[in-house]
């Protein structure tokens, strides 16, 4: 698949820290734990609709 479309965003700092050692233990780059990430995520919202972002942002406020 061609990669040609850029992306960049502000995380806060112990997301990145959490993101780098995911890519530390499965040996990859932050850049494809984000993408890795970013397309399981996608793939549930396709498939659960707006229910799935709904759910996790109910949990999240209250953990």
């Amino acid at each position: 698949m061609k990669k040609n479309a850029p992306l960049a965003f502000r995380i806060p700092d112990g997301l990145k820290k959490n993101l780098e050692q995911i890519a530390h233990r499965e040996a990859r780059s932050i850049s494809q734990i984000c993408e890795i990430l970013l397309t399981i995520g996608v793939e549930a919202y396709t498939k659960e609709g707006a229910k799935y972002l709904q759910s996790y942002l109910r949990h999240g406020k209250e953990g």
